[in-house]
């Protein structure tokens, strides 16, 4: 039986540490795609000398040329400029659009069948820019936000309380930044509602530190911007397709009247296999809910139109 194949298009850090965890878990072959000459050789080859050590059988290659990309059962989108301290992610638009646009439309065509995941911010728009330029049905073009998200909310909670992230689980909608819905009701210690264990402030307090969690991570480093987080975050979700584990996780996905909205890739909780987004995960919000919700739609919406033609 033939192992899976993924395609992971940029081999900055995000790539790189995805491609990674996807080898050192066995899941996947990984070919390694970047533009500039020698830099996903260079990583690819260190990469595949770790194997012996951590043992593992998989395949990983660093290469410029998309022929190398040919037949992947999951492609990967890391590339672009990443964020700097003081940039909005909407500062990101032209340039990604540009980039992102030209090498979803190159591995599409090498591996028609492939589901696509965006990482590259601004996270909403990247995916109506791969969708457009691969031609993909919805269930095959996702967006890694909402997973991302989630993590930072578990993690925030779990250090508020002295309890184990294992125990923590966060629901997050909307776009992925400023906007971003928290919904503390559904999010849970051990099955109980964080609304019921901590004061209203508090959680209020762990909602705010969630949607700028990548800003925190951008200001602290002065560098560069997130990725042991965004990657994990990936790699759940490579699991989560090629084991066919129907896991419900937030992601970016073209909804189509759920949740009253249409047209627009937005956060919400799918149900992840084997063919991608199999269904959306639809649950009912209060009215608070859904008008943050809302407002976090438009903020996409926003973005959509700044797109270059």
């Amino acid at each position: 039986m033939a192992r899976n194949k993924v395609t992971v298009i940029g081999a900055g850090n995000v790539g790189a540490t995805t491609a990674q965890r996807i080898v050192e878990a066995g899941l996947a072959d990984v070919v390694l795609v970047d533009i500039v000459e020698g830099l996903p050789q260079g990583k690819g080859l260190d990469l595949a000398e770790a194997a012996p050590v951590v043992r593992h059988d998989a395949a990983i290659i660093g290469t410029n040329d998309y022929a190398d990309t040919a037949g992947s059962d999951i492609i990967v989108v890391t590339s672009g400029i990443a964020r700097k301290p003081g940039m909005s992610r909407d500062d990101l638009i032209a340039t990604n659009a540009a980039i992102v646009g030209g090498v979803v439309k190159a591995a599409a065509e090498q591996s028609p069948n492939a589901i696509l995941i965006v990482v590259t911010n601004p996270l909403d728009v990247m995916c109506h820019v791969a969708c457009k330029a691969s031609g993909f049905p919805r269930e095959r073009v996702l967006g890694m936000a909402g997973v991302l998200d989630s993590a930072r909310f578990r993690t925030f909670i779990a250090m508020e309380l002295g309890v184990s992230v294992a125990d923590v689980h966060a629901f997050v909608l909307g776009g992925h930044g400023d906007t971003m819905v928290p919904l503390s009701r559904y999010s849970t210690v051990a099955g109980v509602p964080i609304t019921e264990l901590l004061p209203a402030d508090r959680v209020t307090a762990l909602e705010q530190r969630t949607a700028n969690g990548g800003a925190e991570i951008v200001a602290l480093l002065k560098t560069g911007s997130a990725f042991y987080a965004p990657a994990a975050s990936t790699f759940e979700m490579v699991d989560a397709i090629l084991r066919d584990r129907k896991r419900v996780l937030p992601c970016a996905t073209l909804l189509q009247g759920e949740f009253g909205v249409d047209g627009l890739f937005v956060g919400v909780p799918v149900v992840l296999g084997r063919n991608g987004m199999e269904r959306v995960f639809e649950i009912t919000l209060t009215a608070d809910e859904q008008a943050a919700f809302n407002k976090s739609a438009a903020a996409v919406a926003e973005l959509v139109k700044a797109l270059p033609a």
